[in-house]
């Protein structure tokens, strides 16, 4: 299994709201649709096949991440299933993570803070998480989390204390990550769909925390 990580620095600029399709991608996405008019006017696909898988493909977003950590955060047993076993853990709530890629969830802990990235493309928890961010992908992200996390970070209005360590995990074809925030404070009386409603799809990738309560 890998897992190359590095050790914080200083460095970005992105923008992760408002992203508009480039010329490019909507050149592809029609041509993607040529296509599949194409094998479903030939037989090789079915229309609810194709619906089917849609859905499927739909039904995964970080809402999925969210009620791991939710739960992650409830029940220390858990907790320490996803840590051990991400797989088994997104099986125990009805999530297929099943395949070859294996999944690490890692811990933030007031010692250190973890923060994902894919320096060659975008490998993503796509089974937990859905569908990567746009920002996730861009060269901007994958260059400059490895040599300034915090300044990157910083640039989503995040800033880690120095006496934090921030430990960056780049994602490959084999391993992806999931990050298990910290529990926010006042959150005690909590029930889980009222955690999971804290959780944003930014702090379970490290580029965010949790939303606070009051």
């Amino acid at each position: 299994m890998s897992d190359t990580h590095y050790d914080d620095g200083h460095t970005h600029g992105h923008s992760h709201d408002g992203v508009k399709p480039s010329t490019e991608a909507r050149y592809y996405a029609g041509r993607i649709r040529a296509i599949e008019a194409l094998l479903v006017d030939k037989g090789v696909l079915a229309k609810e096949d194709l619906r089917r898988q849609i859905e499927y493909m739909e039904a995964r977003t970080p809402a999925n991440g969210a009620r791991m950590v939710a739960r992650a955060w409830v029940y220390p047993e858990y907790k320490a299933l996803l840590l051990s076993d991400t797989k088994a853990a997104a099986q125990e709530l009805g999530i297929d993570a099943s395949g070859p890629v294996e999944f690490v969830t890692l811990e933030n802990t007031p010692e250190v803070h973890n923060l994902v990235v894919c320096t060659l493309c975008s490998c993503y928890p796509r089974a937990i998480l859905g569908v990567p961010p746009d920002w996730y992908k861009s060269f901007d992200y994958r260059s400059r989390a490895v040599d300034g996390p915090r300044a990157v970070m910083r640039e989503f209005g995040l800033e880690i204390p120095e006496d934090v360590r921030v430990a960056v995990h780049d994602s490959s074809a084999d391993v992806r990550y999931m990050v298990l925030p910290m529990r926010p404070t006042g959150t005690e009386s909590m029930g889980e769909d009222e955690l999971a409603g804290l959780v944003t799809r930014d702090c379970l990738i490290g580029a965010g925390i949790p939303r606070s309560v009051g």
